[in-house]
């Protein structure tokens, strides 16, 4: 019709029409990534503040905030299980349980060190400065399957929170530090209002973990014999933010990147994480 009549109110109706259904065949091919075991199950995220001092616990505050943001941009629910501030600024961990469909499938392309590149802004002449972040993601596993855990593999502290209190942390002496002794894997939950509850939560969290672990190892040793490591692993670097001398965030596995730093550092993930799926199913 565009050929025999030049009606620029048809063309408005047509290019509407037609970015509608590019976005619903890119949602329907997105849906198709999805097809993990676990891809659409709630997830628990863990920022984890790398060398560096305050620097870190500040760059650990801002992935914080991000994730935050992009939880509410892309309407998932989350719970602030454990904050631990730092000792000058912005914070040494936080974990955070984000309830949604597919809130695992999205966030597993995050799993791994987040490097920061900036003119510090806690150095007197402003020196260049780089920091670093890791970053670790787990998928809730459903309550009927087994993970056996020995009460003699764990050691259980309880402490007060180091949090700021209000909805999210509780700030009484109830709050629980789980470890388990055979992997090493330290959990901790503070948001709860007893000591008993933190506790089971923390439990529900070790188990989580244990199996993402045991399946990280069965992934590792499949890979072996395929001939090939696995790419991406939690002491990977995936993803620098540059500050200084320009503005840039790109992505070291799947390359794609954008000048857009404050829109990403605002929750804007969603191009990183589809680029890292079409990755992965492109492998």
């Amino acid at each position: 019709m565009l050929e025999t009549t030049d009606d620029e109110e048809l063309k408005g109706l047509i290019e509407k029409e037609l970015k509608i259904i590019l976005n619903e065949i890119n949602d329907l091919t997105l849906n198709l990534y999805f097809n993990k075991p676990y891809d659409k199950n709630n997830a628990i995220l863990e920022i984890q503040a790398g060398a560096g001092g305050v620097e870190a616990c500040d760059w650990t505050s801002i992935l914080f905030r991000m994730y935050l943001r992009w939880c509410e941009g892309n309407n998932y629910s989350y719970e602030i299980i454990d904050v631990q501030d730092g000792e000058e600024a912005g914070l040494k961990r936080a974990t955070i349980f984000i309830k949604g469909f597919n809130a695992y499938g999205y966030l597993k392309s995050e799993k791994g060190v987040h490097r920061l590149v900036r003119l510090s802004p806690f150095n007197a002449v402003h020196k260049r400065h780089t920091s670093f972040a890791s970053v670790d993601i787990a998928p809730e596993i459903d309550n009927n399957i087994e993970i056996n855990i020995k009460e003699s593999d764990l050691k259980i502290d309880v402490y007060r929170s180091s949090g700021a209190g209000g909805q999210s942390v509780n700030t009484t002496d109830s709050a629980v530090r789980i470890t388990h002794l055979p992997s090493k894997i330290i959990v901790t939950c503070q948001n709860e209002r007893s000591q008993l509850q933190n506790k089971l939560k923390a439990l529900n969290i070790l188990k989580s973990k244990l199996y993402q672990a045991e399946l990280l190892k069965k992934e590792q040793q499949l890979s072996s014999l395929k001939g090939s490591l696995a790419s991406i692993n939690f002491g990977s670097q995936i993803r620098s933010y540059i500050m200084h001398p320009y503005k840039m965030v790109k992505d070291h596995r799947t390359n794609y990147e954008t000048s857009n730093l404050e829109a990403v550092l605002d929750g804007d993930l969603n191009p990183f994480m589809e680029a890292f799926l079409k990755n992965q199913a492109n492998h």
